[in-house]
């Protein structure tokens, strides 16, 4: 038995989870899935209704991404992506709390306005630029967020930072942050990024065939 993971290929939480899968070489098995039609196994798994979930032979389900790759990294940390010292893990701890917290917060109200009840996202837009350019000072000094390497904090990042640049791109390259948007487009032509955006049919727990993506 392998570990079997629930996931949605353009959920940025999926998509870092499966980042670290993959760089952990761990064996799963992918079963993507229609958040709108839900599959009756995952939701036994996860009452939460929300990917990604991975749940492990031995029975324990896993229904946070940072906790799905902190596990992958454990069981192989191939490229070092854990940090080395407790400073580390502080700045690491700190800005994945930064980009799950205050920055994700601005990207939902930036790329979804009418959800929360807004004429249009651009005081996100804003708000949200602002921690990138945090991100844009420290990547003038390192090569990555992570340091000299790419790491936990990069994976963690980069998917949520695509999803932004992605609402207008256009808008997004002009801005003054070169440092941050090469560090992005390293992230989106990495043979990382491509193995995880591969597609997958649709996986029904109630049907022996797969359903088309």
């Amino acid at each position: 038995m392998i570990p079997v993971l629930y996931s949605f290929r353009r959920c940025p939480y999926a998509m870092r989870a499966r980042l670290a899968l993959r760089v952990s070489g761990v064996a799963y098995e992918h079963r993507e899935v229609a958040l709108k039609a839900k599959p009756a196994d995952m939701l036994v798994a996860s009452p939460k209704g929300t990917v990604p979930v991975l749940c492990l032979p031995a029975g324990e389900v896993l229904e946070q991404s940072l906790d799905i790759m902190r596990w992958a990294l454990l069981q192989n940390d191939a490229e070092a992506w854990l940090p080395n010292s407790p400073d580390e893990w502080t700045f690491t701890n700190a800005g994945i709390a930064l980009n799950d917290g205050e920055f994700k917060a601005h990207l939902d109200r930036y790329k979804y306005p009418q959800r929360f009840g807004l004429i249009d996202g651009l005081q996100h837009r804003a708000q949200g630029a602002e921690v990138l350019m945090r991100w844009q000072v420290h990547l003038q000094t390192h090569a990555f967020l992570s340091g000299d390497r790419w790491g936990l904090l990069d994976a963690c990042v980069a998917p949520f930072v695509r999803q932004f640049a992605r609402t207008d791109r256009a808008w997004f390259d002009a801005q003054p942050w070169p440092q941050l948007a090469q560090w992005l487009v390293v992230f989106e032509n990495s043979a990382a990024f491509a193995a995880v955006m591969h597609k997958h049919p649709l996986w029904a727990s109630s049907q022996l065939e797969r359903l088309p993506a």
